[in-house]
Formats: C-alpha cells, sequence, structure tokens
C-alpha cells in the first residue's frame, strides 16, 4: 500500500466518523437532555453527561399526556398499518406487474400522479368521509386511510417485474393456483423490497402529525406527534419533558430498523452486484 492510498483511506475514514458523529449526536444530545431538568437543556456550555432526573421527567410525561396510552395508540396504529397496508400494497404490485388487463397502465399511472397531490387537498373530503362513517376518534379513523399507498405500490411494482413470467407460467401449468404462485414463489424473492416497504410505511404512519390530530378529540386517542405537540404552550415549555418524549419516540423507529435491517442490507448489496 502506497503512502498516497492509505492517505486516502485516512481521510475518507475521517469523513465518515465525522458524519457518523453528526447524524448521532443530536439523538445522544436529546436522551442526555431527557435526563436533566428543564433549565439545563439549553446550558452553556451544553450538559453532554447523564443527570439524574429521567425518572421524575418521566413521571411528569405520564401526567401531562398520559406517555404509555399514547405509545400503545402510536404502536398498535403503525404496527397494523404496516401489516394492513403492506398485504394491500404487495398484492396490488403484483397485479400490476404481471396482469395483463384493460386500463392497467392508465390505472398505474393515476396511482402515481396521485403521489403528487398533497395530503391538505384531501384533509376535508377524507374527513367528511369518517365523519358520515361515524368513525372520527376511533382506530379506524387512524389506520384505515390510505392503505394503498401510491409508493409502496410503485416499489412492489417494479421489484416484482424482476421476477421471470416463465417460471409462473410453468406453475400455472403444472396446476400451481395463483395464490400458491404468489406466496411460495414470489413473495419470498421480495423479502429486501418487503423489509424496505415495511420500514417506509412504518416511519410514516408512525410520523404522521396532521390526520391523528384532525381525526381524533380526545386525549385517549392522541399519537405520539399529537401528544407530543401539546406540550408546547404559550407559557413556560418543560424541556426535560419534551426531551424524554422525543427520546421515547426515537426508539421504536430504530428497534423496527434493526429488526428488518439484514433484509434491508441484503436488497441493497444484491442491487450492487452485477452479473
Amino acid at each position: 500500500m502506497t503512502f498516497k492510498t492509505g492517505l486516502y483511506r485516512l481521510a475518507s475514514r475521517l469523513i465518515l466518523a465525522a458524519g457518523v458523529f453528526a447524524s448521532l449526536f443530536p439523538f445522544y444530545w436529546a436522551a442526555i437532555a431527557a435526563t436533566n431538568e428543564s433549565g439545563k437543556v439549553f446550558a452553556k456550555p451544553p450538559q453532554l453527561v447523564p443527570g439524574n432526573m429521567l425518572v421524575e421527567n418521566l413521571v411528569n410525561l405520564n401526567a401531562s399526556i398520559g406517555i404509555f396510552r399514547v405509545l400503545f395508540n402510536s404502536l398498535f396504529v403503525a404496527l397494523a398499518y404496516t401489516a394492513v397496508s403492506l398485504t394491500v400494497c404487495t398484492m396490488a404490485g403484483y397485479a400490476f406487474a404481471k396482469f395483463r388487463f384493460r386500463g392497467s397502465n392508465v390505472l398505474f399511472s393515476i396511482f402515481l400522479v396521485s403521489m403528487m397531490v398533497p395530503m391538505h387537498a384531501t384533509l376535508i373530503p377524507l374527513f367528511k368521509m369518517m365523519a358520515s362513517l361515524e368513525w372520527l376518534n376511533t382506530y379506524k379513523a387512524l389506520i384505515l386511510p390510505n392503505l394503498a399507498y401510491p409508493f409502496a405500490i410503485f416499489l412492489m411494482r417494479q421489484n416484482m417485474l424482476a421476477v421471470p413470467d416463465a417460471i409462473l407460467e410453468a406453475g400455472r401449468i403444472d396446476g400451481v393456483g395463483e395464490w400458491r404462485l404468489f406466496t411460495g414463489i414470489v413473495l419470498p424473492s421480495m423479502r429486501p423490497a418487503l423489509a424496505a416497504a415495511a420500514i417506509y410505511l412504518f416511519m410514516y404512519q408512525w410520523n404522521n402529525f396532521l390526520w391523528p390530530l384532525v381525526a381524533t378529540s380526545t386525549k385517549e386517542m392522541y399519537t405520539l406527534p399529537v401528544a407530543l405537540s401539546s406540550l408546547i404552550g404559550l407559557s413556560r415549555i418543560d424541556y426535560g419533558q419534551v426531551m424524554t418524549g422525543v427520546t421515547l419516540a426515537t426508539g421504536p423507529i430504530v428497534v423496527f430498523f434493526l429488526i428488518l435491517q439484514r433484509q434491508f442490507i441484503s436488497g441493497i448489496l444484491g442491487g450492487a452486484i452485477k452479473e
């Protein structure tokens, strides 16, 4: 290894290390702030060591917004939405990729165009629909809208196009049913795409703020983003509580990604290999 090559590797690793530090430091600072009282959150110099206020902040946070009920709401809504939406989007992607029917391209184009329609434009019609069904302030109003997520359908369709049609035709000739083809042949090869779509859908629903704010009216049905927003008042703000809530809100996303990271990373590496 020449001196120039060694210097290049050292510089690249230093740059990567700086990037990792810049990415992780805000999470570390939020976790440290959750263990300190409100007045020390913006102290100069900043507090970089844990304090002894974590339990008190957690108790105060629970008294303010009922954090454990809110966490249950967010986890239940996000997990249920991810499971149902992933099922719907996967089957829709399979239909668009492997079936030819009249108007399929037009229908798929409509799905793509719908990605450009902002949520704000559909908010009032969706609210009226939920009100007419008497679903407001229920889990159904939080989970069922937007199950057919256009980006997830697009992602699954593009990945399923890589499945050879000859394999499916051979299965049909052998008498294998369509559901068996879908679950036994197509889905096992779609694990990286399924993991990527699941992570995206979970993050979308976990961070969703506007629709839960409109669709819920009681604190018992609040999700975490809505409940945390209620901590920001017009007068005194307890940043110890806020940072405790932010730290708790970050945890499930990290855990969910770590559970699916093997499939997600294998898909990235597999796509990078050229024959």
